[in-house]
C-alpha cells in the first residue's frame, strides 16, 4: 500500500466512522453499530478507543443475539477477550439452543482459562449439533485425556458419520490424534495427524516455493551494511518482539515476561505489518524493496498509534510469530526495540506444527517435505538477522529455558533492561487472556514432557528428519 493509498483509506474509514457515530446517537441499546464503530476505530489504529466503544456497549441493554454476536466478534478481533466472553455469554442466554453460540462461548472461556467451563460448553455445542466438529477439537485440547475419561470412541463414531465431509474429517482427525497422543497410542495418533494434515493440504491453494522465494528475497533487500546500521543504539527498550516459528515456545516466554509488573503484551497482532504498509512509497519495484526503504519515521509513528505506549519505565510486547519475516524492518523503524528469537529443536518444533490445525496461516505445516524446506529457509533467514543485527537479538533455546529457567530468565529480562523475579516462572498464576494454540497448556506450571516428544513419532517424521539432516542440521 502506497502512502497515497494509505491516506485515501484513512479518509474513507474516518468517513464511515463518522456515519456510524452519528447513527449511534439515536440508539440506546447494545447494537452491531457499536461493533462497526469499534472495528473502524481499530482499523484506524485507535485500539483503546475501539475497546472503550465496546465497553460502553456492554453497559447497555442487549435484546438481540445477533447484535451481541457482532459485538463479541469485534471484541475478539482486537484482543479484548473479557468483553468477548461477556457478549458471547449474553448470546447463549438469548439463544440457548444455538450450537454455534455455545461453541463461541466455549472458545471465549478457553481464552480466559476457564477450562472446565469450556469443556461443558463445547460438549453442549456438540449435543445440539454433532456436525459442529470444531467444538470436538476445542474440547480435546482443554485437558490431558485419560484412560476411561476421554472422547476417543465418540470421535471415531463422528468420523464414520462424516466420511463425505472433508472439513469434518480434518477437525476430527486432529482431535483423535491429540487424544490418542495423550493416551500414548502413538502409532494411531500419528495416522490421524497425518490424515488430517493431508486432507487439509489437499484443500489449500499453496505453493511452498513462493514462500521460499520471498524469504530469500528478504535476505537480499536487507544486506549486511543496512542491518549493521540498525544495531542497538543504547536507548532504553520500550517495545519488544517475541518471535519464532509457531509451537517454538513464544507463548511461554510471553507468559513469563508478563509476570513482570512493568510488562504488558498486545498478543499476536499485525500492528507492525500494518504500520510498515503506511510507510511504503509508491515505487514500481517489488514490495520487498519498498519495505526495506520505507520511511522509518512514518512506520514508527503509525506503530505507536496502533500499539499504544508502554507503562512508564515498562515494555510493551508483540508476540506474532510471523514477525520473524520483518526483523530487519522492525530494527530500522523502532530504534529501541529488542528481539527475542525462540529456537526449539527442529524435530520437536516440526511435530508441534504438523500436529496442530491452525485457524489460519502456516500452510507449509501440513506436508512434512514442505515443512522441511520452509524450516531450512527460515533457518537461513534468522541466521542472517542474528549475524548482522548483533545484540538487538537474543536467541532463546526453548529446551534450555525449560531445563534452567532460573538461569535463563535473568538473561531474558536483562536483554530488555528489566529486573528478574523467580515468581515470574509461576505462569499458571498469570490470569492474562490467550487465544493462541497454547491457550490451555499455559494454564499449567512449566513442564518438561514436551521435550523430545518427536521421538515417539520418529518413523512418521522421517521425511522431515532426513531432509534436515542432509542439510547439516541436527534434528
Amino acid at each position: 500500500m502506497s502512502r497515497t493509498n494509505a491516506l485515501l483509506k484513512h479518509t474513507q474509514l474516518s468517513a464511515r466512522l463518522s456515519e456510524a457515530k452519528s447513527a449511534l446517537r439515536h440508539i440506546n441499546y447494545a447494537s452491531r453499530l457499536h461493533a462497526e464503530a469499534s472495528t473502524l476505530l481499530a482499523s484506524l489504529g485507535r485500539r483503546q478507543e475501539a475497546e472503550d466503544e465496546l465497553s460502553a456497549a456492554a453497559q447497555l441493554f442487549a435484546p438481540r443475539a445477533e447484535d451481541c454476536e457482532a459485538l463479541a466478534f469485534a471484541a475478539f478481533q482486537i484482543g479484548a477477550h473479557r468483553l468477548a466472553h461477556e457478549f458471547y455469554g449474553r448470546v447463549v442466554e438469548l439463544v440457548p439452543h444455538d450450537a454455534t453460540a455455545w461453541y463461541n462461548f466455549a472458545t471465549s472461556q478457553r481464552n480466559l482459562g476457564f477450562l472446565q467451563e469450556a469443556e461443558f460448553s463445547s460438549t453442549r455445542s456438540l449435543a445440539l449439533d454433532p456436525q459442529l466438529v470444531q467444538a470436538a477439537l476445542l474440547r480435546s485440547h482443554l485437558r490431558k485425556q485419560q484412560p476411561g475419561n476421554n472422547h476417543v470412541d465418540e470421535l471415531r463414531q463422528l468420523l464414520v458419520n462424516s466420511e463425505n465431509n472433508a472439513t469434518a474429517q480434518i477437525f476430527l482427525n486432529y482431535a483423535l490424534g491429540k487424544e490418542l497422543d495423550d493416551l500414548s497410542e502413538y502409532k494411531d495418533a500419528f495416522t490421524h495427524f497425518a490424515t488430517g494434515a493431508h486432507t487439509r493440504r489437499l484443500h489449500l491453494n499453496y505453493d511452498v516455493k513462493v514462500d521460499l522465494d520471498k524469504i530469500e528475497r528478504l535476505r537480499e533487500v536487507y544486506p549486511p551494511a543496512m542491518l549493521k546500521a540498525a544495531r542497538h543504539q543504547g536507548r532504553a527498550t520500550e517495545y519488544a518482539f517475541i518471535l519464532g516459528l509457531p509451537r517454538s515456545g513464544t507463548t511461554l516466554i510471553e507468559r513469563v515476561l508478563t509476570g513482570h509488573p512493568l510488562v504488558t503484551s498486545n498478543g499476536e497482532t499485525d500492528n507492525f505489518l500494518a504500520a510498515l504498509q503506511e510507510g511504503l512509497d509508491g515505487g514500481t519495484d517489488d514490495i520487498f524493496a519498498r519495505a526495506a526503504r520505507a520511511d522509518s519515521n512514518l512506520v514508527y509513528s503509525a506503530y505507536v498509534q496502533r500499539t499504544g505506549s508502554p507503562p512508564p519505565g515498562g515494555i510493551l510486547l508483540e508476540k506474532l510469530p510471523l514477525n520473524y519475516l520483518y526483523v530487519g524492518a522492525i530494527c530500522l523503524a523502532i530504534p529501541n526495540a529488542q528481539i527475542l528469537l525462540l529456537r526449539r529443536s527442529p524435530a520437536d518444533n516440526a511435530f508441534g506444527m504438523y500436529s496442530t490445525l491452525f485457524s489460519n496461516g502456516y500452510p507449509f505445516s501440513y506436508d512434512l517435505g514442505e515443512l522441511a524446506e520452509y524450516y531450512l529457509a527460515y533457518h537461513r533467514l534468522t541466521e542472517h538477522w542474528k549475524r548482522h543485527l548483533g545484540d538487538r537479538i537474543l536467541e532463546v533455546s526453548y529446551e534450555h529455558f525449560i531445563a534452567q529457567p532460573q538461569t535463563l530468565g535473568p538473561k531474558i529480562t536483562g536483554h530488555l533492561g528489566l529486573s528478574w523475579n523467580d515468581k515470574m516462572l509461576l505462569v499458571e498464576q498469570n490470569q492474562a487472556p490467550s487465544a493462541t494454540a497454547s491457550a490451555a497448556q499455559i494454564r499449567k506450571p512449566i513442564y518438561r514432557t514436551s521435550i523430545g516428544r518427536w521421538r515417539s513419532y520418529a518413523t512418521g517424521m522421517g521425511k522431515f528428519i532426513d531432509r534436515i539432516s542432509a542439510a547439516g542440521l541436527d534434528p
